[in-house]
């Protein structure tokens, strides 16, 4: 069944409530969703730096690694571990040595990059998730959500949505694909690796691999259409916006509310209804087949 949420932020001053409203919105979705959780949040970027969202089964494992990036002598190198996830920042042109830290600690990975976006997920209540990666006090520019029911692959965290789509950009998916076996199989082919069954996974490497032979996003979601079969809504985070598609049935639930302060999406009306001024928004149902943006203006 699952739940999907995205608040796009166009009033500067509503950004320091940005995660409080985000954290509200997935809490309301948790009965669609109550195996795990995760989401992603956009702040504003730190000029010439990049960040990493890692992730360790021990959190030990980022004392190790805060160490060997200390070693490095670089102090605007930093490592800041939230629960079982850490958000390393990094200078410009220190990819190659930080990699290199990175490769002797096989027990972290890397679910997120980019100058704006961490990534966040966890098995659990997605209220509890929430709570336990501090996202009410989060502040940023957007941000989205999912909470998830597992059909068709196993309750991990590697399961959980969002997964990430390339730098400052990520995907959430409500609904399930009938031949993502094939795709998978295509993509793997291609070069592709996936660590779940998912198939949202998927989904998010099919835009990735669209991606990489010179599409644009909007372009790689138009393609979608015709070559992913099944019902779904996705949701796009991306480093100036979000986007959203719905396949040509459009089975799966989904409404959004517009005002000249924000753009909310989601699965079901009940999670916008906190949000500020809704009772004068413009609130639709996005329509089938069509991707919808809305970016920072330039």
């Amino acid at each position: 069944m699952c739940g999907i949420v995205g608040l796009f932020l166009k009033d500067r001053s509503l950004q320091p409530a940005l995660g409080g409203h985000l954290a509200r919105m997935l809490g309301v979705l948790s009965d669609r969703g109550p195996d795990s959780a995760g989401f992603a949040v956009y702040a504003a970027p730190q000029p010439g730096m990049t960040k990493l969202t890692l992730r360790a089964t021990d959190r030990r494992a980022f004392f190790h690694l805060g160490n060997a990036l200390d070693a490095l002598g670089n102090d605007r190198v930093s490592l800041h571990p939230r629960a079982t996830h850490a958000v390393l920042t990094m200078p410009d042109g220190s990819e190659a040595e930080v990699q290199d830290v990175l490769a002797a600690h096989p027990d972290v990975e890397i679910v997120g990059q980019g100058a704006r976006m961490e990534l966040y997920k966890e098995v659990g209540r997605p209220e509890r998730v929430a709570e336990r990666f501090d996202l009410p006090f989060m502040a940023g520019t957007h941000g989205i959500g999912h909470t998830r029911m597992a059909t068709e692959s196993a309750v991990t965290t590697a399961g959980a949505h969002p997964f990430s789509t390339g730098p400052d950009q990520c995907l959430v998916h409500n609904g399930s694909l009938s031949n993502h076996n094939a795709i998978r199989r295509m993509l793997v082919r291609e070069g592709q690796h996936f660590a779940t069954d998912n198939d949202s996974e998927v989904a998010a490497g099919y835009l990735t691999w669209r991606m990489a032979q010179g599409a644009s996003l909007g372009q790689a979601l138009e393609a979608a259409l015709a070559d992913l079969d099944g019902f779904f809504t996705f949701v796009v985070g991306t480093g100036t916006g979000f986007g959203v598609l719905r396949d040509p049935i459009a089975c799966k639930p989904a409404v959004m509310a517009e005002t000249d302060r924000y753009v909310a999406f989601g699965s079901e009306y009940r999670a916008l209804v906190d949000l500020p001024g809704i009772e004068d928004a413009h609130v639709f149902e996005p329509e089938p087949a069509r991707v919808y943006f809305w970016e920072e203006a330039a």
